[in-house]
C-alpha cells in the first residue's frame, strides 16, 4: 500500500510545489541517483572527506553513475578498494523498481515502475528504423483531466523526483544494454576505451520525449534538473536537440522551459476553437488558445530548424472537420510559427466517450494542412495491444495483486 497521500490540488490550478530535498531511506543511506556532481561533492564533504578528496570522488562517482550506469560501488575500478566500502556504507545508487515489463507485437516496450514509497508509474520505449524514442513520465497521475486521455482519469499523487525521472532513462539503457564498457583510467592499455563521448549513432535509444504520465511544466524544477543530467556531456550526454518536452499549455512556464532547459517543445493543442478545447483540454479555460500560441511564438530557440510540434488527436465528429483543418493552418500562419503538426489517431480505452476519426477523414485533414504549407504527418499508433499508445498510459497495478503478477510472469517464462 502506498504511503504517500494524494496531493491536495483541487481543479485547474498551478501545482508547482517546492522540490523535495533528498528523501531519507530507512537504512540511513543517501541515494545518489538524480543528483548533480556539485551536490554529490557536498554530500561527500558532509560525510567526512576533505575538499580535494570530495571533489575527486564526486567526479569519479558521477562518471560511473551516469556515463557507465553502474549500481554498485565495487564496480568503480578507479576508486581505491578501501574507499568503496566507505561509500557503500553511506550511499546507494538506486533505480525505480520494475513491477512489470511488457512487449508489444510491434516492438514497443512498456514498463510499470514503482517508487520507493509505493506509487506506480509507466514509461514506454518505441523503436523505429532510424531512431528509438523513450517516453518518460514526470508525475504519478495527472491533474489536467484531458477528457480523451486515459492518464487524465487518474488523480495526481505526487511529482516524480529528479532521480525517478532520470532513473527511467537509466533503466532503459540497462534493458537495452547500452552502457559503455571500460574504465576512466588513462593508461596506455585503455586508449581504446569508448568512454570519451556518447553518440546516438548505432544506439537503440536515441531520443527522449517528456510525454508520459503527468504535465512536465507542473513539475518544472525536477524535470529541469533531471534533463540537465541527461544532457550533461560527462554523464548521459544526450543532445538537447534529441529531447522534446510536451505541455498541455502551462503558459507561464513555457519561456522558462526554453531558457533553462532549451529542449524542443511540443504542445498538446488538439482543438482550434475555445469551445472544443475547453472541453477536451480543460487547462484552456485558464490559458486560452491565443495566449498559448503567443507563448509558442516567443519560445526561445524556436526556428525552422527547431520547429514547435503541435500534437492533435483525431476525434470523430469533434475536431476533425475540413473547417477545423483550415482554422489550424490560419492560426499557425497568424502567429508566424515555425511548426509542424502531428496527427494522432485516437487510441481507445475503456469508458472513453470518443471514437477515432476514420482513416479517410484523417488523410483529408492531413492533406489540407499540408496544402497550407505545414507538415502534418499521421502518427502510426504503437503499442496499442499493451496500452502503451499515446493517451493510454494509466497504471493498472491496483487491479492485479502481487500474486497475480507473479503467476503471469511465471507462466510467460514457462511458455
Amino acid at each position: 500500500m502506498a504511503d504517500t497521500a494524494l496531493m491536495p490540488i483541487p481543479g485547474q490550478v498551478d501545482p508547482v510545489p517546492i522540490a523535495r530535498d533528498i528523501t531519507p531511506r530507512a537504512d540511513g543511506r543517501i541515494d545518489l541517483l538524480g543528483l548533480p556532481k556539485a551536490r554529490i561533492r557536498e554530500l561527500f564533504e558532509a560525510a567526512g572527506l576533505d575538499t580535494l578528496q570530495a571533489k575527486l570522488r564526486a567526479k569519479q562517482v558521477f562518471h560511473w553513475l551516469y556515463h557507465r550506469g553502474v549500481t554498485d560501488f565495487e564496480a568503480m575500478t578507479d576508486i581505491a578498494k578501501t574507499m568503496r566500502p566507505w561509500l557503500a556504507e553511506r550511499f546507494v545508487i538506486g533505480r525505480p523498481e520494475v513491477v512489470e515489463a511488457q512487449h508489444s507485437v510491434d516492438g514497443t516496450r512498456k514498463w510499470l515502475l514503482r517508487t520507493a514509497d509505493g506509487h506506480d508509474f509507466e514509461m514506454v520505449f518505441i523503436p523505429d528504423a532510424d531512431r528509438g524514442t523513450l517516453c518518460v513520465s514526470s508525475q504519478v497521475g495527472c491533474t489536467l483531466n484531458c477528457t480523451f486521455c486515459h492518464t487524465g482519469t487518474m488523480k495526481l499523487v505526487r511529482n516524480l523526483t529528479p532521480g525517478e525521472i532520470v532513473g527511467q532513462v537509466m533503466l532503459a539503457r540497462d534493458a537495452l544494454g547500452e552502457w559503455p564498457k571500460g574504465s576512466m583510467a588513462s593508461d596506455a592499455d585503455d586508449q581504446d576505451d569508448e568512454a570519451g563521448h556518447y553518440t546516438a549513432d548505432g544506439r537503440l535509444l536515441t531520443n527522449i520525449v517528456m510525454m508520459g504520465m503527468g504535465e512536465p511544466l507542473y513539475n518544472f524544477d525536477n524535470v529541469r534538473d533531471a534533463l540537465k543530467l541527461v544532457m550533461d556531456g560527462d554523464g548521459l550526454a544526450l543532445s538537447k536537440r534529441r529531447i522534446t518536452l510536451s505541455t498541455s499549455g502551462v503558459v507561464p512556464m513555457m519561456a522558462r522551459c526554453g531558457e533553462e532547459i532549451g529542449v524542443n517543445l511540443a504542445v498538446s493543442l488538439h482543438a482550434v476553437t475555445k469551445e472544443i478545447r475547453d472541453e477536451i483540454v480543460p487547462i484552456n479555460r485558464k490559458y486560452g488558445i491565443e495566449e498559448l500560441l503567443g507563448a509558442c511564438a516567443a519560445y526561445p530557440g524556436a526556428s525552422n530548424a527547431r520547429r514547435i510540434t503541435f500534437e492533435y488527436v483525431m476525434l470523430k465528429d469533434k475536431n476533425d472537420s475540413d473547417a477545423h483543418a483550415h482554422e489550424l493552418v490560419r492560426l499557425i500562419r497568424e502567429y508566424d510559427l515555425p511548426a509542424k503538426v502531428n496527427l494522432i489517431p485516437f487510441n481507445p480505452w475503456p469508458g472513453s466517450a470518443y471514437e477515432c476519426s476514420t482513416p479517410e477523414r484523417i488523410r483529408r485533414f492531413s492533406d489540407i494542412v499540408f496544402e497550407g504549407g505545414i507538415s502534418a504527418p499521421v502518427r502510426t499508433p504503437r503499442g496499442r495491444d499493451i496500452d502503451a499508445a499515446c493517451g493510454q498510459l494509466k497504471t493498472t497495478a491496483e487491479k492485479k495483486s502481487r500474486a497475480e503478477r507473479d503467476r503471469e510472469a511465471a507462466e510467460a517464462a514457462a511458455g
